[in-house]
């Protein structure tokens, strides 16, 4: 009796290249907006347009408690869609356009009253996660059909981040020189401008990747929806719970880090908006370096990612990330080119562990299908969204949570000690813990290279076993 492990069949597809860009376009398109408010959402929100900080401590949770089961529902919605475009596809046609509206009108800046700013912040901010939602985890579920093959989905999601941290890059560029050359001074002019030439661009993107895309990996025919069953089985999939909770880290650590950096170098570092260089100052370039070493990193990621195993790898890379965090907090104030050099680092590292964990997703539904004999690859998708809002909500909540925990003032020339303190405890150790935290979770992820092989050569045989002709 053989001993040996199966091997996994070659069952996977070698997207053309044009497939792989234009599944990458639709992030860039979702990181226009989300990156710009990871960055600049609670500045916005507070230095420009009035909204007080201890306002945001409950506004950002009861936003989210309002849709807190949409990501749920609208993968299951997504798995029970069937059209001549696919089950996923037909979302990002039908919800590009509102998505980009939905955009721009967060940064609209109307001249209300506190009260009616609090109210136009709430509902322009709830419709914005809705049709995020409606966009996203059909978006991101496409990654688990573009092909069979764990190894082709991990290569596809490598060419989707380095489209999201290009997106970010640009944001981290262009968005502050675009405010003040648009708005000539005026920062909510500013803001709404460069927002409506976002919106369009991520229209235009969003339709590229629909119209570029193909679904390739369909359930199992003799599969019966059951939603009951389906969230039972969700609940019960470990590998899903696991990666769930590291989602959840990545992603706070990345908006707390985000939300707190003009803060950390308008006050704590003391620069100004002065160009440093072109018309970028020292915050701009600290971004920018930073998204340049998402990207580079991302691009290293393609010839290393199919031959390791994807969890220890990421470990790895998240243990690195942190201790770069850490040592912001020790960094004497103005030695800006060691934390550029610093940040690059750690950049450099965070950008892979993004798209190997999304990769992970893809084989947990492999899992589920295997364990269940059911494949329910929107609502297991759906729990990545679901790990993006409540990452953003934690890291969104947290900074405004430091700013006014600390008594900080809202464009006082000169901060307290203690507000100085709350600034950069949010920009590094903060970061550095939910990063750690996320390195841990991997660690403890229970499906390694071996096991996931294994899945895919059983799946390979039960869809041989199914497309074979009766005898």
């Amino acid at each position: 009796m053989s001993t040996t492990a199966p091997q996994p069949a070659d069952n996977g597809v070698n997207l053309r290249k044009s497939e792989y860009i234009g599944y990458a376009l639709g992030d860039t398109a979702s990181n226009f907006f989300f990156q710009t408010f990871n960055i600049f959402l609670t500045y916005y929100y507070v230095d420009v347009w009035g909204i007080a900080p201890t306002v945001l401590l409950w506004l950002f949770p009861l936003v989210r408690a309002f849709g807190a089961f949409d990501d749920v529902i609208m993968g299951l919605i997504a798995d029970r869609t069937n059209t001549r475009w696919g089950k996923f596809r037909p979302y990002l046609l039908f919800g590009a356009i509102p998505y980009g509206i939905c955009g721009y009108l967060m940064f609209l800046g109307p001249d209300f009253g506190e009260t009616g700013k609090i109210i136009y912040a709430g509902v322009t901010y709830a419709l914005m996660m809705v049709s995020y939602t409606v966009i996203n985890v059909p978006y991101s579920a496409m990654l688990g059909v573009i092909s069979p093959s764990p190894r082709t989905r991990t290569l596809a999601s490598t060419y989707r981040f380095v489209g999201a941290f290009g997106a970010a890059f640009l944001i981290s560029l262009f968005v502050r020189p675009l405010v003040e050359y648009l708005g000539a001074g005026n920062e909510t002019r500013g803001f709404q401008l460069t927002m409506a030439i976002f919106a369009v661009i991520s229209v235009v993107l969003i339709l590229i990747t629909f119209a570029t895309t193909k679904e390739r990996v369909k359930p199992p025919p003799q599969q019966k929806t059951n939603v009951k069953g389906e969230l039972g089985e969700l609940f019960n999939n470990r590998p899903w719970i696991v990666l769930l909770i590291t989602s959840i880290f990545s992603n706070a650590f990345s908006a707390l880090r985000s939300g707190s950096s003009i803060f950390y170098f308008k006050y704590v570092q003391g620069y100004d908006s002065t160009p440093v260089w072109w018309r970028l100052d020292h915050t701009t370039l600290f971004l920018t370096s930073g998204a340049l070493g998402l990207v580079l990193g991302t691009l290293c990621l393609a010839p290393i990612a199919r031959k390791v195993d994807k969890k220890y790898y990421a470990a790895g890379l998240s243990l690195i990330t942190g201790l770069c965090f850490l040592a912001f907090y020790f960094i004497p104030k103005g030695s800006f080119w060691p934390m550029v050099a610093l940040n690059m680092l750690a950049q450099f590292c965070a950008g892979p562990t993004s798209a190997l964990t999304w990769a992970l997703y893809g084989d947990v539904a492999d899992y589920g299908e295997v364990k269940y004999g059911r494949r329910s690859t929107g609502l297991i998708y759906s729990a990545s969204l679901f790990s993006i809002k409540a990452g953003i909500l934690i890291g969104g909540f947290l900074v405004p949570l430091f700013l006014a925990g600390f008594g900080y003032v809202k464009n006082a020339p000169a901060q307290t000690a203690h507000a100085l303190l709350g600034i950069a405890l949010a920009f590094s150790i903060g970061p550095a813990v939910f990063a750690l935290l996320k390195a841990a979770a991997l660690m403890v992820y229970p499906l390694d290279q071996k096991r996931v092989d294994e899945i895919e050569a059983s799946l390979a045989a039960r869809r041989r076993e199914t497309e074979a002709p009766a005898t």
